[in-house]
């Protein structure tokens, strides 16, 4: 079973906290603070492996956490980063991570950061000034990012054989190519997308058995669907027709309509034209069939075969013809070909961040303040230690926030409350 599809739980490792110490040395004012900051936490890397053939082992682990950084010493000596957690992931594997973020990873190598690990906490070495010579606070690490991802695989493949169940896709792919995919002497259609690589001696192309498309396919009938998304990355189309089908030209219209309905730009792609079971019926109702299908079809299709995976019949015509159409630096019709909607390295979507702060007032004497640097701050600090909470009064002022809550009605004592902390706020002027 081809596993394309997986739904993980990523978690980068929390930063280790900063270290309150104190040289003991002669002549220094309590020893001197000299404490180290925590170590950066490890972040979640997805990395693209080329021997990994499906997602399925993603759903036998399913959460990834990486390394805590190393809390901060005396001597200012800072805690170790984190070890990284790195999930090795097949080619062609799309990303929906954190913050509709989202990756393509397409190369052997490339790597997309899907949890980042928190930042370490500065140590009171870190605090000192004119008027804080001996702090004795220091601040914590901070959680890493975490949550739920999706991950969707898109097989890499250079042409895609498409058409209805049992045209003969899977017995073509198996003589064109070295792939072993089943093959029954009974009314049977593949289960799921087979790779097999076509070699000409100097060159290579890789076909993908997509699995029977049927009517309703995109909108969700049948096993099509599933596996659609796999033809997108395809740089062109092999569809495969029964000649001694009931209805070769209907069955033919009703995969064009599923490719055209499921959109991506599928039913743009460079398609060639493939009247399978050739065997089955007269030479010179093949022959006319070829002709009137050509006819048909005009500049639709780049091409027109007859082939026997049975006897062989019209394979090499058709070998040569798949590598004149897909086997080229660039693709026919690129204007055609969708593009890749984001590439790991390059491109993250992430939305703007709300830099600011929001004060309410939400009963007598209790107010709420909201804004991801107020509540990073305050993470950071435990505002249960005098000194931390005094430097926290004085970066709020600095911040503004202590104006704006006495322009909220805030009275010196009053609650307040950010995130999960609650603690009375006393500023002097």
């Amino acid at each position: 079973m081809l596993y394309d599809r997986a739904k993980i739980y990523v978690e980068g490792g929390g930063g280790g906290n900063g270290c309150v110490s104190f040289r003991r040395e002669a002549h220094v004012p309590h020893g001197g603070p000299d404490g180290g900051d925590g170590g950066r936490g490890g972040d979640v890397v997805l990395e693209s492996d080329p021997s990994r053939r499906d997602l399925a082992s993603l759903h036998r682990s399913r959460h990834f956490r990486a390394g805590r950084g190393g809390h901060g010493q005396g001597k200012q000596r800072h805690g170790a980063r984190g070890e990284d957690r790195v999930v090795p992931v097949p080619p062609g594997t799309q990303v929906e991570g954190l913050e509709e973020a989202r990756y393509d990873l397409v190369e052997a190598g490339q790597r997309a950061t899907v949890a980042a690990g928190g930042a370490g906490g500065h140590g009171n070495k870190r605090f000192t000034s004119s008027t804080r010579q001996t702090p004795r606070f220091a601040e914590r690490g901070l959680a890493g990012e975490s949550g739920w991802i999706e991950l969707r695989l898109k097989l890499l493949a250079d042409a895609g054989l498409i058409g209805q169940p049992n045209a003969g896709k899977s017995s073509l792919l198996g003589r064109l190519t070295r792939a072993a995919p089943k093959v029954a002497a009974y009314p049977f259609t593949t289960v799921e997308p087979v790779l097999g690589t076509l070699d000409s001696g100097d060159r290579q192309l890789v076909l993908a058995d997509i699995p029977g498309l049927i009517e309703g396919a995109a909108g969700g009938a049948g096993l099509g669907h599933e596996f659609l998304a796999h033809v997108e990355r395809c740089r062109g189309l092999i569809h495969l027709v029964d000649i001694a089908g009931e209805d070769p030209a209907g069955a033919y219209e009703a995969v064009r309509a599923e490719l055209d309905a499921y959109g991506a730009g599928l039913e743009l792609l460079p398609e060639l034209v493939v009247l399978s079971k050739r065997d089955l019926v007269p030479d010179v109702e093949a022959d006319s069939a070829v002709a009137e299908w050509s006819d048909r079809l005009g500049g639709d299709a780049l091409g027109v075969f007859a082939v026997s995976s049975a006897t062989g019949t019209g394979l090499e015509e058709l070998r040569q013809a798949i590598f004149e159409a897909v086997a080229v630096e660039e693709p026919l019709a690129p204007a055609a070909i969708a593009e890749p909607e984001f590439e790991a390295e390059h491109i993250t979507y992430r939305p703007a961040g709300d830099q600011g702060f929001n004060v309410v007032r939400v009963d007598d004497g209790v107010f709420e303040i909201s804004g991801r640097d107020i509540e990073m701050l305050i993470a950071r600090h435990d505002t249960a230690n005098p000194e931390a909470l005094g430097y926290v009064e004085q970066r709020l002022r600095e911040i503004g926030v202590i104006a704006a809550l006495r322009r909220a009605g805030f009275t010196p004592g009053d609650e307040v409350r950010i995130g999960a902390d609650a603690f009375e706020l006393d500023p002097g002027e």
